[in-house]
């Protein structure tokens, strides 16, 4: 009995119509990349294990999806590794090239590799599959696309204020109405070091980063717990409960972190790109989040994340600013910022808020019904003048009964039927049916051009 296919855990096959909904969500954020003027680079799926290992930590390290050698993987691998089971110094043995785990770290490889040939500052945008070993879970996979644009190169919160209206363009054009919440990195640090606690900054950062989750009470108890004095946690309740506008926000932070250089440092750089990216009107409301704190060992000025309004899901989108992108590979100090656009999640939410747009989901514009030998012939005819004219059209291969030609169209989510038996041949035209209204008309090749363009 032959074995039943099955897919790897983790992994997902994608039917026509979740490719063309998956398309549509690519195929924005591409264009809106284009129009902010980044370049498109693609790296390989397999890297060198060097380039990847000692990049992600620990846990990273042992999410990697490591290649078997080719041949005879154990030709160098020591008896006494295996009799022990020695995999973390028997992996180098058997093992030289890895799945990519995200986009950054080959990324950075590639601009120390081609830094010559680079003009900077260099805006570059990737849309790749990225591996993962983890725990396959819902809305968590092995396989998955991310969507990168970074600057490097350049120091400038310009950059930042671009990224800020680049986010709000691709969700204005999804018709997802989202929260684009910014803070600092340096605010986080003014932040420790004025309730005098800056060794403490990791273990203060991931507890406030949960008040959204675990509520106020529980994050000052895990603060507690976590080493911090009575006082430092009293002194940390102005800035967990900020409310008001952006500008009221940064007054209250101005005067909390008035004794931190750094803090008073990350509170300008705030205004700056808070007070531009309002500047530019977006649809989308920017909001000044001191509990955000996301990738804080990466990123080293400006952080942000967006959120859907609308469905109770994560983080659609998120990046920052990061000081030292290339120093792994030999090249320090190239500063950068970047955003990465969750396609799974923008999925889910344009699937909840049915938001993809009628013609997302149709491959076929017209398709003519096939009434026979001669009919066939001439319909072909028209579906490569169609075609010719950037119309996306084609003729029902079998000529059977109509109902299973219709019954094709309606799965294919086609537009307009054209029909052409004896009559139609005879007088030049094509009859014309729309398959949302049920209305026909007859009209020569050159209207049905004209009516489909």
């Amino acid at each position: 009995m032959a074995q039943k296919p099955s897919i790897p855990k983790g992994t997902r096959d994608f039917s026509p119509i979740e490719m063309a909904k998956r398309n549509y969500i690519f195929n924005t954020i591409k264009e809106v990349f284009l129009l902010y003027g980044f370049q498109q680079i693609e790296t390989p799926a397999m890297e060198n294990l060097s380039t990847l290992m000692g990049k992600y930590g620990e846990e990273g390290d042992k999410l990697l999806f490591k290649m078997l050698n080719s041949g005879d993987y154990l030709k160098n691998a020591p008896a006494e590794m295996l009799e022990q089971h020695d995999y973390i110094h028997l992996i180098p043995k058997i093992s030289e090239k890895g799945l990519r785990y995200d986009l950054t770290v080959p990324f950075a490889r590639y601009v120390v590799m081609h830094r010559n040939d680079i003009q900077f500052p260099f805006k570059r945008y990737q849309i790749q599959p990225v591996w993962r070993a983890d725990r396959p879970q819902k809305g968590r996979y092995r396989e998955f696309y991310q969507c990168d644009a970074d600057v490097v190169g350049s120091d400038s919160l310009m950059n930042e204020i671009e990224l800020v209206g680049m986010i709000d363009e691709v969700f204005k054009r999804f018709g997802i109405n989202v929260i684009i919440k910014i803070n600092n990195r340096k605010v986080l640090s003014g932040i420790a070091e004025v309730i005098g606690a800056p060794d403490k900054i990791v273990d203060i950062t991931v507890a406030i980063d949960k008040i959204d989750k675990i509520g106020l009470e529980n994050v000052n108890a895990e603060l507690l717990e976590k080493g911090l004095s009575q006082d430092a946690v009293d002194a940390l309740q102005p800035l967990l409960t900020l409310s008001g506008s952006n500008e009221e926000k940064l007054a209250t932070l101005s005067t909390l972190l008035a004794s931190s250089e750094v803090g008073m440092k990350g509170v300008e750089e705030l205004r700056y790109v808070l007070s531009n990216s309002e500047a530019q009107q977006p649809k989308g409301v920017v909001e000044l989040d001191v509990s955000l704190a996301r990738g804080l060992n990466y990123y080293t000025g400006t952080i942000i994340e967006v959120k859907a309004k609308d469905v109770a899901i994560g983080s659609i989108t998120g990046g920052g600013r990061y000081d030292n992108l290339t120093g792994v590979f030999g090249m320090p100090g190239t500063s950068g910022v970047g955003i990465s656009f969750g396609a799974d999640r923008i999925y889910d939410v344009l699937n909840t808020l049915e938001l993809y747009p009628k013609d997302t989901l149709a491959s076929t514009k017209v398709l003519f019904v096939n009434f026979g030998e001669k009919e066939g012939a001439q319909s072909l005819q028209y579906v490569m003048k169609l075609r010719a004219n950037g119309i996306p059209a084609e003729i029902y291969p079998d000529s059977t009964k109509m109902k299973k030609q219709m019954s094709y169209a309606n799965d294919k989510n086609v537009a307009y039927v054209a029909m052409v038996g004896e009559t139609e041949m005879a007088n030049g035209t094509i009859a014309l049916k729309c398959m949302e209204t049920g209305e026909q008309e007859n009209l020569t090749i050159n209207e049905v051009i004209s009516k489909l363009k």
